[in-house]
């Protein structure tokens, strides 16, 4: 397998900048996934690993290998694209075997790599049909396995899952990610989907405007934002945004905003409290707790999602912030009531900038 490693790396088409300076360090094994919204630059980027496209500038190396001019067959890679890329005059068996045959690689090894894969993804009794007598997903394994039995140093993945529907993601999911810890594979994975990202990754990087905004373990990008923009992208609710401005009141530091005034944790922000700062306040939906009245802030309710496990009220917090906070199912919240509601946790951005007011880990 192969390290990745990308440093600077630029890509304009025509006057229109797609990445600027883009760096990035995937270690040899890791699953990583590169997220963000459309038009941010991750398929660009993983076109560029594939040798698809040419950067402008920068470097790429895989295992410490310059591969950043190189052709696509000279990289030692295999990517499975979101539109599966069979070829329909083919079997599955026949699909399997393609690359190798172009290869020419002996008969025996050809049908020991199409039964190994086969066996691994559960394409046995699949491998005299075409691929039009297949469903999405049995389609899907069949383009992970043409990638298996190349046995390249490196997986790229493009938005694989996103012509499947729901359920059937979840399952292809679990599948990739079996996969990738069974071949010991270093995997590069680009979705927009958060879901995705979170539950496969080793690693994330969130791009935005063709930058990496944060990189990082799955858990520190969702506890541990470094931007507004990667607060709100990654987390489903979305995080509720507010503005306000930090003051003293009673020796302590608090956010006012819109009429509401709640206290901040000044352990985490320290010096990032000057009183007059204009901030923006964050607060997920699952971080939101039910206070008695006069305990908490006013939030009333204008509709209910009901999920079964729990559900989510939404509302304006202060008659102007819209507000999200997740309920446990049984509280009996509808559309009219009033909860009162308190966030112990918070996260606290620059207005202007973006950033993070967090104190940093030691």
């Amino acid at each position: 397998m192969a390290s990745v490693d990308v440093q600077n790396l630029n890509k304009q088409f025509g006057q229109t900048p797609v990445l600027k300076g883009v760096s990035l360090a995937i270690p040899d094994g890791s699953f990583a996934v590169l997220v963000g919204p459309s038009g941010c630059g991750k398929s660009t980027l993983l076109r560029l690993l594939a040798g698809l496209e040419q950067a402008d500038s920068g470097t790429i190396r895989f295992g410490g290998r310059d591969v950043t001019r190189l052709e696509p067959r000279d990289r030692d890679i295999a990517m499975v694209f979101q539109s599966y890329a069979l070829y329909p005059h083919l079997t599955v068996r026949e699909n399997l075997a393609f690359g190798l045959r172009l290869r020419k690689a002996p008969a025996a090894e050809i049908d020991a790599r199409v039964h190994e894969a086969s066996e691994m993804l559960g394409l046995g009794p699949l491998l005299e049909r075409l691929p039009r007598m297949l469903s999405g997903g049995q389609r899907q394994r069949v383009a992970m396995g043409r990638a298996i039995v190349r046995r390249p140093g490196l997986f790229l993945f493009d938005e694989p899952l996103s012509n499947l529907d729901a359920a059937l993601r979840s399952e292809v999911r679990v599948e990739i990610r079996k996969l990738h810890d069974r071949l010991g594979a270093t995997s590069v994975y680009v979705t927009h989907d958060q879901v995705e990202a979170m539950t496969l990754a080793d690693v994330i990087f969130v791009l935005n405007k063709g930058v990496v905004e944060q990189a990082g373990v799955p858990l520190e990008i969702y506890g541990r934002p470094a931007t507004r923009f990667v607060a709100g992208f990654m987390g489903m609710p979305a995080m509720n945004f507010f503005d306000g401005v930090v003051e003293r009141l009673g020796g302590r530091a608090v956010v006012t905003a819109g009429g509401v005034t709640t206290p901040i944790d000044e352990a985490r922000f320290g010096d990032a409290l000057e009183p007059g700062r204009n901030v923006t306040v964050g607060v997920r939906p699952h971080d939101v707790r039910l206070v008695a009245e006069g305990a908490g802030v006013p939030l009333p309710v204008t509709i209910v999602e009901a999920l079964g496990m729990e559900s989510f009220a939404h509302g304006s917090l202060g008659g102007s912030a819209p507000f999200v906070a997740r309920v446990e199912a049984d509280a009996e919240v509808k559309k009219g009531d009033t909860l009162h509601v308190a966030f112990p946790t918070m996260h606290l951005f620059d207005r202007l900038t973006g950033a993070s007011l967090r104190t940093p880990q030691p």
